[in-house]
């Protein structure tokens, strides 16, 4: 791939800037809870569906405990089933119905209510487990396509027809397939349950739509032979609820930023970091891909001017993703082709951007999205700059290319704009795989110059955040000219400081507290 020189000092001092800066953040969150975090709790306990009356069972449980959530939900409700002897699914339909009141119900036997909750929590890692294990055989048995993924969108509403399309994007070349989800879905505190048929400009992220398009990629990928990865938004309210869904049915990525929703959603900050630390934790434990979403900074602002914040962005996604036991190999880092093409030399400055992130973070599979912001609606245009987008990503060894339709700016897409989208990125990838290789860039040159200034401004501005703090950076305006402040956003009344007594039966697995009982990720 084309290589570009620059000050590995510089690179490490970026990083070591941004571990500081996350490090205050952290403290933040390890003192916090959210509701999401603890119905993730609920669903890893082994609940889901709804009641009689269809109340959403864990949000039913979180809602009537939610004014005594300081020590975690866990151990409330394994107590009240050891007491009335009910299974978790009982006695959260009891309570979501009104025939039960466990609100002010004391734990009798705090630690024979914490076994129950590890036990039960254990089981759904056990199946984790098996979801692993299904991957890695299928991977062995099939291969998978040869990096940069193809990575295409399907966007119906419709989860059986989302499914159709997907198998129609893998035999014409596709490797990842993501289910875009419905306008709006992450600003409900809720995850819809079963499978829908309708949505506006996707489709809902329920635990079944999941297994519905886990398994018809399954199929397509037996028949195509190679190894499909599903992707869906670990992101918005929901964030923990989705990613522990997403590992429960063997999903491969998660879009799973730790800012997007502050600064796009307008959702809590404080919220958003502790959301994103436990989702982070799930997707770690299952092997699951996680994309951030820098590329959306340049949707607000010019990709020129600020093309250092994506990378002092990249930079912190990293540490959190660090913090949350995610390896290298499953930070899919994002950036993104959204130079205004009109612009002298565009196409060098976004080889420089591409060679300049690739570089920065050479053990991740980076997640390069495709030009949106200047595609006019001329269908021929865009063509042609989502095939500059196309040699752009072969040329730098990018590892995940969101391949761009002709139709942005026009319409959601049709099967025939995806065709001709892998019909395009399968001629460039095919002609230009050894470019990259070939060629050497003048030190002195626009390019290296320019991938250099970029560098030099991403340390300046993470010398600067770490000065004033992460929070203090988004509430004037530093990602994407959006402000949001700390206390502002939704979600807000769903965080919750943790008590003395604060017990997390999943996080204690996972980190290796209970000693006996941690599972075992070596006998996979």
């Amino acid at each position: 791939m084309l290589e570009i020189d620059l000050d590995r000092e510089k690179i490490e001092r970026a990083r070591s800037l941004s571990e500081s800066i996350t490090d205050k953040v952290q403290a933040m969150i390890d003192r916090h809870t959210t509701h999401s975090v603890e119905r993730s709790v609920l669903r890893l306990m082994g609940l889901d569906g709804l009641s009689g009356q269809g109340h959403i069972l864990p949000n039913a449980l979180v809602s009537h405990l939610a004014h005594r959530l300081e020590n975690g939900v866990a151990a409330i409700v394994a107590s009240a089933m050891l007491r009335t002897g009910k299974s978790l699914r009982e006695l959260a339909e009891a309570v979501a119905d009104g025939f039960l009141d466990i609100g002010d119900e004391e734990i009798s036997d705090p630690q024979k209510a914490r076994d129950l909750a590890l036990d039960l929590t254990r089981a759904s890692f056990n199946k984790i487990d098996a979801q692993i294990r299904a991957r890695r055989a299928a991977i062995d048995k099939l291969g998978q396509g040869e990096q940069p993924w193809m990575y295409v969108i399907v966007a119906t509403g419709n989860i059986y027809e989302d499914a159709i399309q997907a198998d129609m994007c893998v035999r014409q070349g596709a490797d990842v397939v993501a289910v875009i989800r419905t306008t709006g879905q992450s600003l409900l505190d809720y995850v819809p349950h079963g499978a829908t048929t309708e949505g506006f400009g996707g489709t809902y992220a329920t635990r079944e739509n999941f297994r519905i398009m886990r398994k018809a990629l399954d199929e397509a990928g037996e028949r195509q032979g190679r190894y499909i990865r599903l992707v869906n938004y670990a992101s918005g309210l929901c964030m923990p609820e989705i990613s522990v869904m997403g590992a429960l049915e063997r999903l491969d990525m998660m879009l799973n930023d730790c800012m997007y929703g502050i600064l796009f959603r307008d959702i809590n900050p404080v919220r958003t970091f502790v959301d994103q630390h436990f989702s982070r934790m799930i997707n770690a434990y299952a092997e699951v891909i996680i994309n951030t979403g820098e590329d959306n900074y340049l949707t607000t602002s010019d990709a020129v001017e600020k093309g250092h914040t994506v990378l002092a962005s990249d930079f912190i996604n990293q540490a959190f993703a660090s913090k949350s036991g995610l390896k290298p190999e499953q930070m899919g880092l994002g950036h993104a082709f959204e130079i205004d093409p009109t612009v002298p030399d565009s196409f060098c400055l976004e080889l420089a951007m591409a060679a300049l992130v690739r570089a920065c973070f050479p053990q991740s599979p980076i997640k390069y999205m495709p030009p949106t912001k200047h595609m006019t609606g001329d269908v021929f245009f865009g063509y042609v700059l989502n095939a500059m987008f196309n040699l752009a990503g072969v040329m730098t060894g990018q590892g995940i290319q969101l391949l761009g339709m002709l139709t942005e700016a026009i319409h959601t897409p049709f099967a025939s704009d995806r065709f001709l989208a892998l019909q395009n990125a399968r001629y460039v990838f095919n002609a230009a795989r050894g470019f990259g290789d070939q060629i050497r860039l003048d030190p002195d040159g626009s390019i290296a110059k320019r991938a250099r200034q970029v560098l030099e401004q991403a340390v300046e501005m993470l010398e600067n955040i770490q000065s004033i703090g992460l929070l203090e950076s988004i509430g004037r305006g530093d990602f994407a000219d959006i402000r949001r402040t700390r206390e502002g956003g939704r979600g807000a009344k769903g965080v919750i400081e943790k008590g003395p007594e604060y017990f997390n039966p999943a996080t204690a697995l996972l980190s290796g507290s209970i000693d006996a009982s941690v599972p075992e990720k070596e006998r996979l």
